[in-house]
């Protein structure tokens, strides 16, 4: 296409044409040839363009047509500048010369492209999600200021991707590759140690539209992590060393982060300390025996305090020295023996601690004996096991005449120290005497069978020459003989030995009149052998028991009965039983029966209806059963009689009437006035009524009636048509009983005017009108009548004027009206 023929095609665009002057262009790259811009001038000129037309911008001489003989590009050149003058025929300038600028505009005509062909980088296991350790680079030569040039950064494929989620993310502006939330947990050299991303790149800011793409390999390298817990540190207690002393050091993956130290424990000093660098330090020595471990954790922080790193966990274990001495258990420790202990008996055990580390050299205890006082019959009349602390007999020559106690010193050491603990022997009297009776027989003692239990009925004694207050001379006293019950106990006094025998539980003379006793005694230490208890150990008394008389005694201590209400009058319901301890005949009464409805044969106890029961009445009824000795009227028992009355349907429903029904006057439709049943029969939850209405047609003409739930229903009007008066209105309710029972209620419902919808009122009127001629002379003849006879009366009785006194008068009648309020 030729220049002219581009600018005749283009001409007939051209819209933009004027003087010369200075003039500002914006024409988009790669545009073309095509005109710009057509000078005029009045007068027959030359124009003339200079400066960087760089040989696509020029003029038409002639006609002053501004162009481009070629495109334009802004990555090689943004403006141009140009001088546009006018010239007359002798080259002279006549106007001019002008500024013309032309500003290139930019088309996305470049593709982005990365600095390198391929990166690579390096992640250390476990580094934090997020947290960027490399980045890709790409440039684009279009205009920065737009979207042209605003690229972003995308990962296309992941080699290999053996999770469901990448293990890496780039950020899409600035092109930092980081671990993912996945990448960060699973991320691990010894399962695959080198990925390859293909990581692209894309102008337009990432719209899809003319927008140009590419791509690049990222070669990503997993490294070992360096955030390790160090194994197990060991720290010898009481160190002499200059502290602080380093003893670990932790790396963190990334760089420039604060190291800490922190425990769960709220120790009150907390021994270690951590640099900038990670150097863990102890500050001061420790003590084993104070605390013999510690567990604390590292923690790395960014410069906002964040965390970095997970936890790791220190464990400090503490090394033992021999620093503590052995230690008695007590300051002395005392063992008894008997005189009569064969050798190679064991006497105890010295027991003595070390606080040292246990089952170690430290702590490995020795024990010698060091001294015997007194050294009679011989100077080692003990020994004691060097590595249990057990003390032995070394012959059987102990006696207690030549040496009650024994005082020991014993040695015990640890490698490097010894202590000194005292221990005492004593020497016991063996239990070669019996206890002896002051008598064989105590012989007897009465008692009556009322005795209270506790009571003392007497006292023993025997004697026992073995060491007092030991277990040798200590006696107990038992029942051996006559008493299979348990009915008495013997208790003795430590100090004297004394027996004393109380009832343990009350007599009976009726059952056993004469208890024959045989007592034991015995010492709460085994006899030596050869020596038995004998006779001397035993005595004997018989107890007598005295009868009193007793009340009866029924079988149990009360009767219930279950029992229907509508049960035959003469029903058995129950048989007492009471006995006679003496034997005696027992006759039988009731005690508050109000209702009369039991009755009991006195002589045998037997129970019966007397009258119709009513569960209505009572649910539980109570009356009490009472059994007299023939002999001894004040010898009485008396127990309670418990009747449960179950429920039989015996009681018809019953309308509720404490509230009247009443229909406002007049009856417009629609409304309902609530009534109300009850039934006083036992229901498992609540009663079930129905409710209906009389047969006669009347009644279903006007009313209907509909339920509401097992106690109440609405009944309404069928119409308005209702006069202002009582209507009575035959409702039937039935029960759910079985059988059930019904009952017809002639139910007053009142049609009024009402004053609020609460009551109403009837408004009674009595009718004025003029009596009848008949009616006029009737009166007026009963008038004259009377007072004629007035008149004679006082003619011919006249003395008798102060006696007598009229003894009628005629009082007119008032109307009034009455005013009657339903509520």
């Amino acid at each position: 296409l030729s220049l002219s023929q581009a600018m005749c095609q283009n001409l007939g665009d051209l819209s933009l044409a004027g003087p010369l002057k200075d003039m500002n262009f914006s024409i988009p790259e790669g545009a073309g040839v095509r005109p710009i811009y057509q000078f005029i001038s009045e007068t027959p000129v030359i124009f003339r363009a200079t400066g960087e037309k760089d040989g696509i911008i020029d003029i038409v001489p002639k006609t002053g047509m501004l162009y481009l003989n070629g495109s334009l590009d802004r990555e090689t050149k943004a403006v141009h500048r140009l001088q546009v003058e006018c010239l007359d025929e002798n080259g002279d300038v006549v106007k001019g010369p002008y500024s013309v600028t032309i500003y290139v505009e930019d088309i996305n005509d470049n593709p982005p492209k990365f600095d390198q062909t391929t990166y690579t980088g390096v992640v250390r296991q476990n580094s934090r999600a997020g947290k960027p350790f490399m980045y890709v680079h790409a440039t684009d030569p279009d205009d920065p200021t737009t979207p042209h040039a605003q690229l972003t950064y995308s990962i296309l494929h992941h080699f290999p991707n053996p999770y469901s989620d990448m293990l890496f993310q780039i950020d899409s502006t600035t092109g930092a590759i980081s671990p993912s939330r996945t990448g960060s947990f699973y991320l691990d050299p010894q399962k695959q140690n080198t990925f390859t991303l293909v990581v692209a790149v894309k102008d337009m800011a990432g719209m899809t539209t003319n927008a140009f793409t590419s791509s690049t390999d990222v070669i990503i390298n997993v490294k070992e992590s360096l955030w390790k817990a160090p194994p197990t540190i060991y720290i010898q207690e009481n160190s002499t060393e200059t502290h602080p002393v380093n003893i670990s050091q932790v790396h963190s993956n990334e760089a420039d982060v604060i190291y800490e130290l922190f425990e769960k424990e709220g120790l009150a000093r907390f021994p270690f300390s951590i640099d900038r660098n990670g150097v863990i330090y102890v500050t001061e020595p420790l003590d084993r025996e104070k605390k013999d471990s510690y567990l604390f954790y590292a923690v790395t922080k960014d410069s906002v305090g964040e965390l970095v790193d997970k936890p790791l966990q220190i464990k400090v274990i503490v090394k033992d020295i021999n620093d503590n001495p052995p230690v008695c258990e007590n300051a002395l420790t005392v063992f008894e023996v008997q005189e009569n202990e064969g050798g190679g008996s064991t006497i105890g055990t010295l027991h003595a601690t070390d606080m040292d580390e246990k089952d170690t050299l430290n702590s490995r205890l020795k024990f010698s004996i060091e001294s015997q006082v007194p050294a009679v019959p011989s100077n080692n009349m003990f020994i004691v096991q060097q590595d249990t602390g057990t003390l032995q007999l070394m012959s059987s020559s102990l006696n207690k005449q030549t040496a009650a106690n024994y005082s020991l010193k014993v040695m015990v050491t640890d490698a490097d120290f010894q202590t000194i603990c005292e221990v005492q022997v004593h020497v016991i009297d063996i239990n070669d005497q019996i206890p002896i009776f002051e008598k064989s027989d105590y012989h007897n003692v009465t008692v009556a069978e009322s005795i209270p239990v506790g009571t003392v009925i007497l006292e023993i004694q025997a004697t026992d020459t073995d060491e007092p207050d030991t277990g040798s001379s200590h006696i107990i006293y038992q029942v051996e003989e006559g008493d299979p019950n348990h009915k008495f106990i013997i208790e003795t006094d430590p100090e004297t030995n004394r027996g004393f025998v109380k009832i343990n539980k009350a007599l009976d003379f009726e059952t056993d009149k004469v208890h024959n006793l045989v007592i034991n005694a015995t010492n709460p230490e085994p006899l030596v052998s050869g020596v038995q208890y004998n006779a001397s150990s035993r005595t004997r008394f018989k107890v007598f028991v005295t009868n009193m008389d007793e009340p009866p005694t029924f079988q149990q201590p009360v009767y219930t009965a279950n029992v229907s209400e509508d049960i035959p009058v003469n029903t058995l319901v129950v048989k007492a039983e009471a006995y006679d301890p003496e034997g005696d005949t027992v006759r039988y009464s009731l005690e508050g029966d109000v209702k009369k409805w039991l009755k009991i044969d006195s002589s045998t106890g037997n129970i019966y209806t007397a009258s119709a029961l009513d569960r209505e009445y009572k649910e539980l009824y109570k009356v009490d059963i009472v059994a007299t000795e023939t002999k001894n009227a004040a010898q009485r028992s008396k127990i309670p009689l418990i009747l449960h009355l179950k429920d039989v349907n015996d009681n018809p429903p019953q309308l509720v009437t404490d509230y009247p029904t009443f229909f406002c006057y007049p009856v417009r439709g629609g409304e309902k006035a609530l009534i109300q049943a009850t039934d006083v029969d036992g229901h498992v939850y609540v009663p079930r009524i129905t409710f209906s209405l009389g047969d006669d047609m009347e009644t279903k003409k006007n009313w209907e009636i509909s339920k509401v739930n097992g106690t109440y229903a609405h009944l309404s009007p069928k119409h308005g048509n209702f006069e202002e008066k009582v209507y009575i209105v035959p409702v039937i309710i039935k029960d759910s009983g079985n059988p059930s029972l019904e009952n017809k209620v002639n139910l007053e419902v009142n049609v009024c005017q009402c004053s609020s919808e609460k009551s109403c009122y009837i408004k009674l009127q009595h009718e004025n009108s003029k009596p009848s001629a008949g009616q006029a002379i009737g009166i007026l003849l009963g008038v004259l009548l009377v007072i004629g006879a007035i008149i004679g009366g006082v003619f011919f009785h006249m003395k008798y004027k102060q006696k007598n006194e009229k003894k009628s008068q005629q009082k007119d009648a008032k109307d009034q009206t009455e005013c009657v309020e339903l509520n």
